[in-house]
Order: C-alpha cells, then structure tokens, then sequence
C-alpha cells in the first residue's frame, strides 16, 4: 500500500547507506513587550515583513500572533546548529527590538491569557480553528522540534520504536513550562498537558514496520480522520515529507546551549541505536502505557523525580538515569563530534531546567513578570550584537524546497 508521493521518494533508500544523522531545528518564541513582559501581537507591526525579507523559509508567524516559529537549515554537525541557532536568533532579536518587542524562550507564558491573544489571519489557522474550536485558541504553548537525518525509510519506524523509551528523559531536561495564566500549575512541564487534548499527541504506538505505518497513515486519511500526515502530532514522528525523524516531546529551552545539548543528545540517541540495529541487535520496546507512565513523571517533575527503569523494575532517580543515558551513547559521541556540546546536560543537572529556574526567580521574589524579564535576558544571551555580517549568508529557499513543498499535498494511491 502506498502512501503520499512525496513520501515514496525516500521510501526506496537504501537500508544499508548509514544515516546522515544531520540536524534540524525549530524553536517557537514569545514575542513580548519589553515594559510589561505580556504577550504582544506582532500582526500589526514591521515584523514579520521584515523577516521574510531577510531569513525568508527560516520563520513563520504561528497560529497566534504574540508567536513566531523559526526553523535552521539542514545541518551536518551540532556544531552548524548552533552557528544557525544563533544567527537565526540574533536576527529575530534584532528585529523585534526595531518593532519595540523582545522574544522569550520558554513553552508556557507565567501570566498572559490565551483569550487575549489574536489569531493569525492565515487560512491553514482558520481552518485549524473552525476544526479544533477551543482546543485550537487555547493551545497557547511554544515547542522545539528536532529534526534527525535518518534517510531510510524502514530505519526510521525502527529506530523511533525504541528511541520512545528515551523521550520521558529527554522532556525531563527540557522542562520549562510550570506557570500557566498567572498559577504555578505545580507540574514541571504544564505545555504537555495542553497539547495533549489535541488528538494524535503523546507517545506513538509499536509499528513493526515501515509500510504498517504507511497503512494508518492512509487509513486515516481515507476515513477523513486527517487531510495532511502533518496532523498526526505525536511526541516523535516520521517527517511525511522530509528524511527525517522528528523529536516533538521537548519543551522550548531558554539559552542557546540547552538546545544545542538537547539537540546533540537526541543526535546521539538515534546514533546509537542505528548502531546496535545494524548488528542485528536491539533496545528492548515497551509497551507505550509503561513510557507514558514515565511521561507523567518528567511532566510532573522534571529531573528532580524518578522515573520507572522497567529493566530493573524499579524506580531510580531521574539525574542518576540521565547519567546513564550519557554512559549509553558515549561511544558514538566523538564520532559525531559532538562531546562538548553534549557535556552541557551536566550544567542543566547542576544548575536546573528552565523550569526549576523560573520557580527560583518566583520563589525569591513573587512577581511573575521578574520571571518573564529573567526569561528574555536567558533567550538574549550570548546573542550576536552585530547581526549585519550574517544578514547575506540567510538566502532564499531553494528550488528544489519549492518544488517539494509544492508536492507536499497529501495524495491517496491506490
């Protein structure tokens, strides 16, 4: 069975060609005013004019205007992630600072309301909105997606198979969302559970294969369920139209060397366990309800929790865990070059999550826009102050992304 033709294109790599494992990476912003650190609509303003003037295919305005999502080109190492990451964030900045706005990097805002937001007036937003109803306006929540290089097909369904296992560890680090509508929601990750009342959200079920993921995607779509394979959300997913595997689980870290290390680390995950598959070895695979239970913890609380080791049937401390897991991939780490960048999850475990970070400032000093301020002097940090050197080097899309996107239309084959 067949699925879109855009999909098809990369279903016939070969099984055997080792993956690129080059990166992608979006990150979603909170666009600010920088007096009372509300959200601020940019709809009306120079802003996204002038930024796809200049970075083109590399932002987007989201579904609400007080957001802007921005997206690095394919690249080879970590190393280029963080030099786009950068670049790309810097331009931003400089941008909203010519609009009298800042950007923040975090998944929930401490105190602005959804209701007070405006929707972009976008077609794909309105439709969203008119399928979702309240679901849609109120999924005020900003993310980071990681986009993996995995150019087979069949590689892909299995290396997501077991990298699941993983993702709880992963948000764990992320975690950067406990605020919500002006509340300590007491969870670590609240943006988990606002998206999760969207359909095809958390954890994606057992596929024993390529094309058994091919027959849901079209049954779904055949049934009228979805029009687009874009509309299955899950925490990881196969990209329907790039060789990608996507990582969606993480909330959106603050500083620039948090992605980079939780980018670096999923790399390094998906890197290991092509290892062990192409010498016909395996993780073992859960059942998801076992993941989600570890989900649950991460969300709750972050890496200060435990999370389930089903090996040992115990629990175990989520930090001694993560540990663990930079044991597990340590031997395909250098061969990615990749060591530095990685080595920066010890700073996250010493110093906190984002989450942790925002709960100190609110602890300390009970003003919730103190936390929104110590947000944006995080996302500004180590920005470029000059952004006119790099304005050239952020070109147009290419042809051939034109013409791939032209092709993303999602057909049924017969």
């Amino acid at each position: 069975m067949k699925g879109t033709d855009l999909i098809d294109k990369f279903e016939g790599k070969d099984p055997y060609e080792k993956p690129s494992f080059s990166l992608g990476i979006e990150e979603e912003y909170m666009v600010l005013d920088p007096q009372t650190y509300a959200l601020r609509s940019h709809i009306d303003l120079e802003l996204m004019s002038k930024g796809k003037l200049l970075l083109h295919e590399h932002i987007k305005p989201e579904m609400h205007g007080s957001m802007l999502e921005i997206g690095t080109d394919v690249c080879k190492n970590v190393q280029q992630a963080k030099f786009e990451v950068t670049k790309i964030r810097s331009v931003v900045a400089h941008l909203a600072k010519q609009n009298g706005l800042v950007i923040g990097a975090a998944s929930t805002h401490p105190f602005s309301r959804w209701q007070d937001q405006e929707i972009y007036p976008d077609e794909h937003y309105r439709i969203l909105v008119e399928d979702m109803q309240l679901l849609a306006r109120s999924l005020l929540i900003f993310g980071m997606h990681i986009h993996i290089g995995i150019e087979n097909r069949e590689t892909q369904i299995q290396i997501m198979n077991e990298m699941r296992y993983f993702l709880p560890h992963v948000l764990s680090l992320t975690t950067n969302s406990p605020f919500w509508e002006g509340i300590n929601t007491g969870l670590k990750s609240f943006r988990c559970k606002i998206f999760e009342r969207f359909p095809r959200t958390n954890l994606p079920d057992y596929f024993s294969s390529w094309s058994d993921f091919q027959s849901y995607v079209n049954l779904l779509m055949r049934t009228g369920s979805i029009n687009n394979p874009k509309k299955i959300w899950w925490d990881i997913r196969p990209h329907p139209y790039f060789p990608t595997l996507e990582v969606r689980i993480c909330d959106l870290p603050m500083c620039i060397d948090e992605t980079i290390a939780i980018a670096a680390l999923c790399q390094a995950i998906a890197a290991k366990l092509y290892s062990l598959y192409s010498k016909n070895l395996s993780f073992r695979n859960y059942r998801r309800s076992l993941i989600m239970e570890n989900k649950w913890r991460a969300v709750r609380y972050g890496i200060d929790g435990k999370l389930i080791d089903f090996g040992r049937q115990k629990e175990m401390p989520t930090r001694e865990l993560i540990l663990e897991l930079l044991d597990f991939v340590d031997d395909v780490v250098d061969e990615l070059g990749s060591r530095n960048e990685i080595n920066y999850i010890h700073t996250i475990l010493e110093n906190g999550t984002g989450a942790d970070r925002q709960l100190r400032v609110f602890n300390e000093r009970g003003n919730m826009q103190d936390v929104v301020e110590y947000i944006t002097k995080e996302t500004n940090k180590d920005l470029l102050a000059d952004v006119t050197p790099y304005l050239d080097t952020l070109h147009e899309p290419s042809a051939e992304l034109v013409r791939e996107k032209e092709m993303s239309i999602p057909k049924i084959m017969p």
